[in-house]
């Protein structure tokens, strides 16, 4: 056990800080959406906010998201000394993640994927074998997904991003067509089922944390846990793509009323919609080993795991009830576990996670 307590916002991420100013940059950019209606386009203002934004042409809704792994990447070089494998195949899957399962959130499905690589210095290219896994993996998950590699970006950024190592990130546009697949949580209801699908474990939102305890104990990567794995191994366990699922819960034709992307903010990220509403849980999936390693290793309390990781949960689907166990078997169906975990109700925006006796106020997820 830790000697105290330590917080995300303690590793250096502080969502307090940063939050105030993404929604500055939002009050900012409302200002120039009338600028589409020159391309024949229209902005769907209520996509502001969400994890995707959304623009109507003649025919058709758009999507657009860009992304970034953040320093997982950083993980991989680490543990490779001891796996023999770069892990960045899987590192470019996570990359991709990060910009595609936020566009589905919104009904889009992927039509093309865009890189963008940065490196302190040309010496990170010269690794030919860990380049080439990045370039395999990034074409493999853009095939996984049914999208199209448009192309990309490698600046050189010396002085900004350190010698040796790489920002990766990218983009992504999708489609919803038809029109009527468009998901914002305008129908959402008191009654709706939540259900929770699940992660592979950390995905690759946390590192900050994880990083922060290799910090203190450089050996942190190699502790085994109950499944076999080291905990190495298991942070990069590549982060599920979810479009998949998404495509098959439309072509389903199921009433989904929102869907969240379980990243930054954990579980309070259940509460994004717009509209004020109780979001009840009444069954938390099982967290993998990993989260209980770092809870016991920095003697976190449940409330600021929750708060901010996915905890084996990477995805939540709205639906009304009648159509729950038919999102648990598309999810199935899809090689995915889920959870009718609980419901919405009616009252003050807030998450009650029941079995945990945790409830985190509507004010503790301070932007959409």
């Amino acid at each position: 056990m830790a000697e105290s307590a330590k917080t995300y916002a303690a590793s250096g991420v502080d969502y307090s800080s940063v939050d105030p100013i993404k929604v500055l940059a939002q009050e900012r950019a409302k200002a120039t959406a009338g600028n589409l209606k020159a391309l024949g386009g229209q902005e769907v203002a209520a996509s502001r906010g969400e994890s995707a934004y959304v623009w109507e042409e003649a025919d058709t809704y758009r999507s657009l998201v860009i992304e970034g792994l953040g320093t997982k990447n950083l993980v991989a070089d680490v543990v490779r000394s001891f796996t023999g494998r770069t892990h960045y195949d899987t590192i470019a899957q996570d990359t991709i993640a990060m910009v595609v399962n936020d566009l589905v959130v919104v009904g889009a499905l992927p039509q093309v994927v865009n890189a963008y690589w940065a490196v302190g210095d040309a010496e990170w290219m010269r690794d030919e074998e860990r380049a080439r896994d990045l370039i395999n993996g990034w074409g493999a998950a853009c095939q996984a997904i049914g999208a199209t590699w448009g192309g990309g970006e490698t600046p050189t950024l010396k002085d900004i991003v350190q010698p040796g190592t790489i920002d990766l990130g990218g983009s992504a546009i999708g489609i919803i067509n038809p029109k009527e697949r468009l998901v914002l949580g305008d129908k959402l209801s008191a009654g709706d089922s939540i259900v929770l699908i699940e992660s592979s474990g950390i995905h690759a939102n946390g590192i900050t944390f994880v990083r922060s305890l290799a910090a203190k104990d450089p050996d942190i990567y190699k502790t085994k846990l109950s499944d076999g794995r080291t905990f190495g191994e298991a942070i990069l366990s590549p982060t599920h793509l979810y479009v998949e699922l998404v495509k098959s819960l439309l072509e389903a034709g199921l009433d989904l009323h929102y869907m969240v992307n379980i990243t930054g903010h954990g579980w309070r990220k259940l509460m994004r919609a717009a509209t004020d509403f109780s979001y009840v849980i009444d069954k938390a999936p099982p967290a993998q080993p990993e989260f209980g390693l770092m809870q016991e290793q920095s003697g976190a309390d449940n409330k600021e795991m929750y708060g901010n990781f996915n905890m084996g949960a990477g995805y939540a689907v709205y639906v009304p009830a009648d159509q729950a166990q038919q999102v648990i078997y598309t999810a199935g169906k899809c090689g995915l576990k889920a959870w009718a975990a609980g419901q919405v109700e009616a009252g003050p925006k807030r998450v009650v996670i029941k079995p945990l006796d945790i409830t985190f106020a509507g004010d503790s997820l301070e932007v959409r």
